[in-house]
């Protein structure tokens, strides 16, 4: 009997020193920490790389219920003071595409689809968008002044300019990463003898 316990204790240890190596680095991560015009924290918006885009998580309350726009803005700044307009316009990577998924020659890096809000207020939602990421490079939302992503009163119509007649911006949080990209590779996987 004591002979099967140390078997299997050595069979875990060399299982696990073999897997070591081969696992991936910890993929980008950010977070931004939303609050409504008057300061009050409104929740978060997790964003998660992943091999098909970048997932975002909305866990949010104190919205008004129904749908709601939400865009990516090219700046990292959410002044209540400004009512949040020192977040920028939308995030584009291409300057001469136009806000709205409808609208022609459209659509902008951070325009999300609507999410809806129910009757308390809150809003649970995930979105994958594959026109933004979170690493280094062209499609980056972290450039020298970041990122914020905002809720906005009213649905997008993903037509009008500039902003698809979504209203007022009712929250804004700031991107900061979480979890920066790996500067290394993944080892590679060895042959099992």
């Amino acid at each position: 009997m004591k002979r099967s316990v140390f078997t299997v204790a050595v069979g875990l240890v060399f299982l696990t020193s073999n897997i070591v190596p081969v696992l991936a680095a910890a993929k980008p991560r950010a977070l931004a920490t939303m609050a409504g015009r008057d300061g009050k924290a409104m929740g978060t918006a997790n964003f998660i790389a992943t091999a098909h885009g970048v997932v975002i998580e909305l866990d949010l309350k104190g919205l008004t219920p129904g749908a709601h726009a939400i865009h990516i803005h090219t700046a990292g700044n959410c002044d209540r003071r400004t009512a949040f307009t020192s977040a920028g316009p939308h995030f584009t990577v291409e300057p001469n595409r136009m806000h709205g998924f409808l609208a022609p020659h459209g659509v902008h890096a951070g325009d999300l689809p609507n999410q809806f809000a129910a009757s308390d207020g809150t809003l649970h939602a995930s979105v994958i968008s594959n026109a933004i990421s979170l690493g280094d490079g062209k499609k980056s939302i972290f450039d020298r002044d970041g990122a914020a992503i905002i809720v906005h009163a009213k649905a997008d119509d993903y037509v009008s300019q500039p902003v698809g007649n979504s209203g007022d911006r009712v929250a804004c949080g700031v991107i900061v990463r979480t979890v920066a990209p790996s500067t290394r590779k993944a080892a590679a996987r060895g042959v099992h003898k």
